[in-house]
């Protein structure tokens, strides 16, 4: 399984882009893959240590706790990165 966080907050439009971006790689990636990716959402709102280390770079998404991007998620880069972690769990 990969888990995929998307740390943003209520009320960011970046944030909503970077969601409408994750929606859209999922929706396009091979079934056997989007099945085995967890998606996790979190906001700096309601996490103190998320705020801290974050609050400058929302949106932010991991990829099985690693950075993957800031502030903008572009699309073939996401979907590439998800489909090298789940060759790399095979």
């Amino acid at each position: 399984m990969t888990t995929l966080t998307l740390i943003g907050k209520p009320d960011c439009h970046l944030c909503d882009v970077a969601h409408g971006v994750v929606d859209h790689v999922l929706a396009d990636l091979p079934d056997r893959v989007a099945s085995n990716v967890d998606v996790v959402e979190a906001s700096i709102a309601d996490d103190p240590a998320l705020y801290e280390l974050w609050w400058e770079k929302i949106p932010v998404v991991l990829i099985d706790g690693q950075l993957h991007a800031h502030w903008r998620v572009g699309a073939d880069r996401l979907r590439d990165a998800l489909l090298d972690a789940a060759a790399v769990k095979r």
